[in-house]
C-alpha cells in the first residue's frame, strides 16, 4: 500500500553537471539549494544582491546585469545611521556610502560576468506580493523596516508578472544563447500575508510560470519543490519550529530529488564520491601528529588525485593544496 503522493519530476534533457556555469536568484530557498550545489562543488553564484522574493524584484536585478549597471552614491538613501539600496537586501547596508557602492558594485559586475556565461540560470520565486513606492509606485525588493506607511502593497496577477518578464527572458536568450532557465516556487510559507492570501500568491506564480514554460519549452523549465514539501512531505514535521520554513530534512530530499532529475547519472556518482572524500577530509582525530593519522591523510591526498584525474573538469586544486601543506606539517 502507498501511503503518499509521490511528485513526478521528469528528467532535464539536457542535465546540469559540474562543467556547467550557474547562477541562482531568489528567495532563501534559493539560497538553501546553491548552498548544496556549492557543498558539491558546483561552478555556483548565488543572489548577486541578497534574497529576493518576488518576481518583479528579480526582474529588475537581472535588468541590472543585462546592461551592465553601476551604483553611485546617488542610488542610496540614509536611515538608520545606515546606507541602504532598496533593491538589495541588508547585508550590503554599510555605515559608509562609499563602501556600500563599491561592495553593490563588486557583486554586480561579478553576477554580470557569470549570466554571460552561464548554462543554467536558477530562479526561486517566493511570493506574487510586492511592495511600491508612494512617491513614485517603484517596486522594492527589500523595505529596510521603514515605516509601512511609505509603502502599498498589492499582489500581481500572472498576467502582469509575463507582460514584464517576456521581452525580459528574449533579451537573456540573445545575449547568452546557450543558457537555459529553472524555475522554481518556495515550500516557504508567507503567512504574515494570511493563509488564503498566501495560497493566491502560489498560485499567481506556479501561472506565472507555467505560460512562460509553455511560450519557452525548449529552454525554460519547473522544477516542483513546491509540490514535493506540500503534498509529498506533507506534515509540519518537515517545518521548522515557526511552522513556514522547511527543515534541514526536507530541503536533504528535495535535494535527493533534484538531483535524480537534474544530474546525469556521472554527476550523481561523482556527489557521492566527494561527499564520502569530503567527510573524511573533515576528520580531525584527538592526536593528529601520529603516523596513523599521517597515512590517513595520505590516503585521502591519493584520492583527491585519484578523482582530479578521473574528472578534471572538477575543481578540487585547493583541497589538494591546502593538504599537502599540511602534510608538510606532520
Amino acid at each position: 500500500m502507498e501511503f503518499r503522493t509521490v511528485v513526478p519530476c521528469e528528467k532535464l534533457q539536457q542535465q546540469i553537471s559540474h562543467r556547467d556555469e550557474i547562477l541562482l536568484l531568489g528567495s532563501c530557498f534559493a539560497e538553501n539549494i546553491g548552498r548544496l550545489l556549492v557543498s558539491h562543488k558546483f561552478n555556483v553564484g548565488i543572489n548577486p544582491t541578497g534574497i529576493l522574493y518576488n518576481p518583479y524584484s528579480i526582474a529588475d536585478v537581472l535588468d541590472l546585469l543585462v546592461n551592465n549597471v553601476r551604483f553611485t552614491v546617488d542610488d542610496l538613501f540614509h536611515s538608520g545611521n545606515l546606507w541602504h539600496s532598496f533593491l538589495h537586501h541588508s547585508r550590503f547596508s554599510h555605515t559608509d556610502a562609499e563602501l556600500c557602492v563599491r561592495q553593490i558594485n563588486r557583486e554586480l559586475i561579478s553576477g554580470a560576468e557569470r549570466l554571460v556565461r552561464a548554462s543554467w540560470l536558477l530562479i526561486t520565486f517566493g511570493t506574487a506580493y510586492v511592495y511600491t513606492l508612494h512617491e513614485n509606485g517603484r517596486v522594492v525588493a527589500n523595505c529596510h523596516k521603514l515605516p509601512a506607511s511609505l509603502f502599498d502593497r498589492r499582489r500581481i496577477m500572472s498576467e502582469e508578472f509575463f507582460f514584464r518578464w517576456e521581452p525580459l527572458i528574449d533579451r537573456l536568450f540573445k545575449m547568452n544563447p546557450a543558457l537555459r532557465i529553472m524555475f522554481t516556487v518556495s515550500p516557504i510559507r508567507h503567512l504574515k500575508d494570511g493563509a488564503h492570501d498566501n495560497q493566491l500568491s502560489k498560485s499567481e506564480l506556479l501561472l506565472f510560470i507555467d505560460k512562460l514554460c509553455r511560450c519557452y519549452s525548449e529552454r525554460c523549465v519547473y522544477f516542483p519543490s513546491y509540490e514535493i514539501v506540500l503534498d509529498e512531505l506533507r506534515d509540519y514535521r518537515f517545518y521548522d519550529a515557526g511552522m513556514t520554513h522547511p527543515t534541514s530534512q526536507a530541503i536533504e530530499y528535495i535535494w535527493e530529488r533534484f538531483s535524480e532529475s537534474c544530474f546525469s547519472e556521472e554527476t550523481r556518482i561523482l556527489n557521492l564520491e566527494w561527499e564520502r572524500l569530503e567527510k573524511a577530509l573533515n576528520h580531525r582525530p584527538l592526536t593528529p601528529d601520529t603516523e596513523t593519522y599521517r597515512n590517513f591523510a595520505m590516503q585521502n591526498l591519493f584520492k583527491l588525485k585519484k578523482i582530479r584525474e578521473k574528472y578534471s573538469y572538477f575543481d578540487i586544486s585547493k583541497e589538494i593544496e591546502s593538504l599537502e601543506l599540511f602534510l608538510k606539517t606532520l
